[in-house]
């Protein structure tokens, strides 16, 4: 549980640093014979804060609920 908790702990805090998914799409416009036309978009998936600190406190808490008593 604490690999698990650690590891939502550090993806909480890149989607809070990051504050969304940004990637580019290429289309083909316009393909007739040997003559091909492209078009690159770049598209972006917004988070919101809210979804990096939900993460972040589950992370915790399964790291805290891993630890082992001595």
């Amino acid at each position: 549980m604490r690999i698990a908790g650690i590891i939502l702990i550090v993806l909480g805090l890149a989607a809070l640093a990051l504050q969304g998914l940004s990637f580019t799409r290429k289309e083909t416009v316009l393909d007739a014979g040997p003559v091909e036309v492209s078009r690159s978009t770049r598209e972006t998936i917004p988070l919101p804060p809210i979804v990096g600190i939900v993460a972040v406190v589950a992370g915790l808490g399964l790291v805290y609920a891993g630890r082992t008593k001595k």
